[in-house]
């Protein structure tokens, strides 16, 4: 069995889906699981005001509340001039798999997410990004530098294949996150709607 998902790092309830798809793939290990970046704000260019983070800390409550995962609420409001441009993270989830193709994207994709959930870093700045993308590599036994790292971010290639996997999610008819699909018959059909517990996702896929 082979599974998509579509999803966006800085997309909250991606954020929390995230654990439920990690449990889901260690009860079953011999699903095979494609990611796909989803450019939930790719290349946006309005600074989130005060208005916005309200907005956000809404979905946070409530993703916390589902998932029991950590949000630091003060690292949000803290932000100054906070570009909420997704396309930087998502480049750099595309830059792991480029580095290394038989990662555990799953989790470089989750350490990402912690880096703007709960550490409040500057996801959209390339330099943040690689330092926390090799970190994560390296403990993943893929070991690499951060300037490594930056420097394939940086690649035109790279830029490219963040492009494809946006173009693939619109190929796809997603429109909202974190979208899951199963390939059956050479198919795609879709899992669910949105957030789902991994018991709901076994009965739905059957296992």
């Amino acid at each position: 069995m082979k599974l998509t998902l579509v999803a966006d790092p800085m997309c909250s309830w991606c954020y929390g889906f995230g654990k439920e798809m990690t449990l889901l793939v260690e009860r079953h290990p011999d699903i095979a699981l494609e990611l796909v970046m989803g450019g939930l704000r790719a290349g946006g260019t309005d600074v989130l005001d005060d208005a916005g983070k309200r907005f956000r800390l809404q979905h946070w409550a409530r993703v916390e509340e589902l998932s029991g995962l950590e949000f630091n609420r003060n690292g949000l409001m803290a932000r100054q001039n906070f570009i909420y441009d997704t396309e930087p993270i998502c480049r750099a989830v595309v830059a792991a798999r480029i580095l290394a193709p038989d990662c555990d994207l799953l989790g470089v994709f989750r350490a990402l997410q912690r880096s703007f959930y709960v550490d409040a870093l500057d996801t959209t700045d390339g330099t943040v990004l690689a330092k926390a993308g090799a970190a994560t590599l390296t403990k993943a036994g893929h070991p690499t530098t951060a300037e490594k790292f930056l420097k394939v971010w940086q690649e035109p290639t790279t830029i490219a294949a963040a492009q494809a996997d946006f173009r693939r999610t619109r190929e796809l008819g997603v429109a909202s996150f974190p979208t899951l699909f199963v390939e059956r018959d050479g198919k795609h059909q879709r899992v669910g709607n949105g957030y789902a517990k991994v018991d709901a996702l076994e009965h739905e896929l059957r296992l």
